[in-house]
């Protein structure tokens, strides 16, 4: 979605009764919830929970069987409504084109779409690539990054539009502890910066806890409880408490 490009203010986005079965199998079953403009919002839970088929639901992949999505109390599926408003989405994989160097890559939307000058597209892609702490990268290509600078890079691209709402798809898996503290950290910097609002899916127990000012934790296609990390931590339901307390048991 992407509307005239300006600076970023968050937007507010809000889910309500969504349901969605493939076949006779249930696999969202009445999720709601909203997250306010400006907030970091994490969507946490286990494998098989739903929480991938949810994120195609809010980037339109997906069409509810019941239920409705809303940015800024409009319609998300409705034209007008996603011409107005800008949303980007950040892989899990990154999604970088091997062929294209990282400033194409990051510029390639605002190059294909022939919305800038080349000359301005080169000092967005510069601006944003320093943003993330990439600017020697311009010209590097995606199979000289490590796993960590290719999400930054996936960030950048993201950056580009000025986006309001910034949905992060398992934005930690496959790192190093230390570069997926580095991308938690450009999260919470990304708030502060430009106030976008992030929804961010994952099952990365400290990210959550590191980043979210709210958690929705889901499991078998329903919303278990919503609260701030601290409310999610003492959330008593045994599915919340096992998640958040697995661990290896070794035989003595």
């Amino acid at each position: 979605m992407n509307g005239p490009l300006n600076h970023a203010t968050g937007v507010g986005l809000v889910v309500r009764g969504l349901r969605k079965n493939f076949g006779d199998q249930p696999v969202l079953n009445g999720i709601d919830f909203a997250v306010q403009p400006g907030e970091i919002f994490v969507i946490m839970g286990p494998s098989g929970s739903g929480k991938s088929v949810l994120l195609k639901h809010l980037i339109g992949l997906e069409a509810p069987d019941a239920g409705e999505i809303l940015i800024n109390s409009e319609p998300i599926t409705a034209p007008e409504v996603a011409a107005k408003y800008r949303m980007a989405l950040v892989f899990q994989s990154g999604a970088l084109l091997n062929s294209l160097t990282v400033g194409e890559n990051v510029g390639l939307y605002l190059t294909e779409h022939r919305l800038k000058p080349a000359a301005e597209i080169e000092r967005i892609v510069l601006e944003k690539l320093t943003d993330v702490g990439l600017k020697d990268a311009l010209h590097k290509m995606p199979s000289e990054l490590s796993g960590g600078m290719k999400k930054r890079v996936a960030i950048a691209r993201a950056l580009v539009i000025d986006p309001q709402l910034i949905l992060y798809d398992e934005p930690t898996s496959e790192l190093d502890p230390v570069s997926a503290v580095i991308i938690g950290n450009e999260i919470l910097e990304l708030k502060q910066r430009i106030g976008v609002t992030s929804l961010v899916v994952s099952h990365d127990r400290d990210l959550a806890f590191g980043v979210a000012d709210r958690i929705a934790f889901i499991a078998e296609g329903r919303i278990v409880t919503i609260g701030t990390p601290d409310e999610v931590k003492n959330f008593k339901d045994p599915l919340v408490q096992n998640f958040l307390h697995v661990e290896f048991q070794r035989e003595h």
